[in-house]
């Protein structure tokens, strides 16, 4: 069932058509609504060691400070940008921010170990309300050219947040401010946030479906319960030992999976409107984006996480070094992707081709300069792989990101991107899971050196497979 999307003047914004009413600053305004969460996702993983020795936390409590941000974030985005499509999508950005900015604050202040897994998780359903918004807004409020330049902007900001977070993280904690430690990852979120909602109150228009439908209770439910035993396992079953636990969830994944599935797949048939609509998979587009989407985010999430801890606990690097050495990948991220849409332009798809083949001769880079420098890798050797690989991920993400969307309807913006945002959180939530395991699981036996080396060659793999599924990605985007 398609329905209609209005277009419903916020205070301080001129009425007028969609692609009048939002602006540049309200662009902004939301892209940096999308990269506060991606930026927290990254910067904790800095911080953890300090976390550790401040608040005597034992590496699964650890664990559980990254995923049960991780976790909550997953399992409600597609609830929040359904929310969104019915009570107003500017109405629960504005909420949303406004949480996330009160459980930073928690998160800083947090007395003991186990208020900041409290904390986090919350902070985590916070931006699951607010992060839909964004692409929904965009897809709502835009059209032609102006659609295409700001889908391509949040592709953008998502990569250099995820990069941006991890070194950022480095120079909070080593910076120390006011002798707060640790606790500055998350404080820093609370004037950026008082920001944004000043922003956001007069920049961004509010637009809704005009026929809201009712919350689709089981289908939430079920989907909640599906993520929860894919990504709970994977996320602690290392630091807990594998216990029966977590393979009888693993197990029950399957399952789970396939009864969401049906229950969606009835309500559809029945004219009602399921949390996620299976027709809305018939968009090939949406399909094999977000197919393509699972191993690029897998291994961005994975390297990032991997190579912080070769180069701070192999290399001996101290958490500024370490998060700079990832500089030149930032860098030519942002340069790379500002080329994107026209190069888009001239030869459609086929650039996240190159992107897939560019991002695999970094890898090889960063590979080469582990086996002939090892332990003295840093920024210098490491500039020349990690800048090629960043151009690489820049000419993929950003255009995936908007092949996605493409065609998905202005009144289904909302779970089209809360579809979207929760694939790529949950392939981020894998990529620590699985190529972090990998990782951690071979230092013990091969080495710190031969244990980063086998796990690039694992995610050259994955770039491969990225290379071959961008060959089906339509030639040209809409």
């Amino acid at each position: 069932m398609t329905t209609e999307t209005t277009l419903v003047p916020s205070p301080g914004v001129r009425t007028g058509a969609a692609s009048g009413a939002f602006g540049p600053l309200g662009l902004f305004t939301v892209l940096l609504g999308a990269a506060l969460p991606l930026v927290d996702f990254f910067i904790v993983n800095v911080a953890l060691p300090t976390i550790a020795a401040d608040l005597s936390a034992s590496e699964s409590v650890l664990e559980l400070v990254v995923a049960g941000y991780g976790l909550a974030y997953a399992v409600l985005l597609v609830l929040g940008g359904r929310l969104g499509d019915l009570f107003g999508r500017r109405r629960l950005f504005l909420a949303g921010m406004a949480a996330f900015g009160v459980t930073s604050l928690a998160c800083g202040l947090a007395p003991d170990a186990w208020s900041l897994v409290a904390a986090r998780i919350v902070q985590g359903a916070s931006a699951a309300a607010m992060v839909p918004q964004v692409l929904a807004t965009i897809q709502a409020a835009t059209e032609g050219p102006r659609r295409a330049r700001a889908m391509s902007l949040y592709g953008a900001t998502a990569g250099l947040s995820m990069v941006a977070g991890q070194i950022l993280g480095g120079i909070l904690v080593a910076a120390d401010l006011a002798g707060s430690g640790w606790r500055s990852v998350f404080l820093v979120n609370v004037p950026v946030v008082v920001v944004g909602l000043l922003l956001a109150v007069r920049t961004v228009p509010e637009t809704r479906s005009q026929r809201p439908e009712p919350v689709d209770g089981p289908g939430t439910v079920l989907l909640a319960a599906a993520l929860l035993t894919l990504l709970a396992p994977l996320t602690g079953g290392r630091s807990a030992g594998w216990p029966l636990w977590t393979w009888l969830s693993l197990a029950a994944f399957p399952l789970v999976a396939a009864a969401f599935y049906a229950v969606e797949r009835r309500a559809d048939r029945l004219g009602r409107t399921p949390l996620v609509p299976p027709s809305l998979f018939a968009l090939t587009t949406l399909r094999r984006g977000l197919v393509l989407m699972l191993p690029l985010s897998i291994g961005f999430s994975g390297f990032m996480f991997v190579v912080a801890v070769a180069l701070q606990r192999g290399a001996g690097l101290g958490p500024v070094p370490a998060g700079l050495a990832l500089a030149p990948m930032a860098v030519a991220f942002f340069l790379a992707s500002l080329a994107g849409p026209r190069l888009v332009a001239r030869f459609g798809t086929r650039v996240v081709t190159a992107g897939a083949l560019l991002q695999g001769v970094g890898l090889l880079l960063i590979a080469g300069a582990v086996r002939a420098d090892w332990p003295d890798v840093g920024l210098v050797a490491l500039l020349p792989g990690a800048a090629v690989a960043g151009a690489g991920q820049a000419l993929q993400l950003p255009v995936v990101m908007r092949i996605v969307m493409s065609e998905v309807p202005a009144a289904r913006a909302g779970v089209g991107s809360g579809v979207m945002v929760t694939t790529q959180q949950t392939a981020l939530a894998l990529g620590v899971a699985t190529l972090g395991t990998l990782f951690l699981s071979l230092v013990p036996g091969t080495g710190m050196r031969d244990a980063l080396l086998t796990t690039l060659a694992v995610q050259l793999g994955g770039v491969a497979l990225q290379a071959l599924l961008s060959l089906l990605l339509p030639r040209r985007v809409g």
